[in-house]
């Protein structure tokens, strides 16, 4: 069972992350390494298309959506802050109503400023808020933070990653942004911290990560994981990214039984069902 035991308010929601939560993904963007280019076309996102698949998402028990309009697959390139706020800011709008948390998978200021403005929840910077005026707007929202980490950055951070120890590494930079975030004004109580699956590591550091991903706990902050449809579940089972939401979801199931608040994946129902059943063997053991 998670060792958070508080609600936490996302914007007007508040949820229960003592119970672990899925969040859907919806990439507004053209070159997502598994939906690039579904929901979007000529640079606009498509809303019908993105408000059928939030329907769905949510149906199927999705607490979370996380919106992106920057892709940071390995080698992605950055898009301009206009474009970013041109993709995301209309999904918000259309979707605020919908009755799950809206979280801004960006790292981008003007973003993180205008999204919290137009109905957005969380804050979920694959950068831990190092741009320049990210950490200033995110203080500025209000919002809870989920900081990740990451070794260098998208375009190249899958060339040579190197750690002398990963556990230890992941978990210094996370502590030390957190420190960063506190001083700054965001209240502990609203940070989330996401080791970073895939982003500048190998194989093996991605499974001593979540292989350990209890001691975590350390750092006393709700965790949130991404692993779905990812290149260490094809290089472990063979398969293509749409072919591996059962390895997506055994991956969910480790990290839940390790104590993970928030599960992020493109296959919610999958997940939801796993994350439940998950969740009924935790309930029988804290009877």
């Amino acid at each position: 069972m998670s060792s958070t035991t508080r609600p936490l308010a996302f914007g007007a929601r508040q949820l229960d992350l003592s119970r672990p939560q899925v969040m859907g993904i919806l990439n507004v963007t053209p070159d997502s390494f598994s939906d690039g280019g579904e929901l979007l076309a000529a640079g606009r996102p498509l809303l019908d298309a993105v408000l059928r698949r939030a329907e769905s998402m949510v149906k199927a028990g999705a607490t979370f959506l996380d919106i992106g309009g920057e892709s940071t697959r390995p080698g992605a390139a950055p898009v301009s802050e206009q474009e970013e706020l041109d993709r995301v800011l209309p999904v918000v709008e259309a979707l605020r109503d919908l009755g799950a948390v809206l979280s801004l998978d960006t790292s981008n200021a003007a973003l993180i400023r205008e999204g919290a403005r137009a109905g957005a929840g969380l804050i979920n910077d694959v950068r831990a808020l190092q741009r320049p005026g990210a950490l200033e707007a995110a203080v500025s929202s209000g919002l809870p933070v989920c900081l990740m980490h990451m070794q260098g950055q998208p375009s190249t951070m899958q060339q040579a990653p190197h750690y002398d120890d990963v556990l230890r590494e992941v978990q210094d930079f996370l502590r030390e942004r957190m420190a960063v975030c506190e001083a700054a004004g965001v209240p502990r109580e609203k940070l989330l911290i996401d080791p970073g699956f895939g982003f500048g590591k190998t194989l093996e550091h991605n499974l001593q990560l979540l292989h350990q991903l209890e001691t975590f706990s350390s750092l006393q902050a709700p965790l949130l994981i991404g692993v779905s449809r990812k290149r260490m579940l094809g290089a472990i089972t063979g398969k293509a990214e749409r072919e591996r939401v059962v390895a997506g979801v055994a991956a969910a199931v480790i990290a839940v039984m390790k104590g993970v608040c928030i599960i992020r994946t493109h296959d919610v129902e999958a997940t939801v069902d796993a994350v439940r059943v998950c969740q009924a063997v935790q309930d029988v053991a804290y009877t």
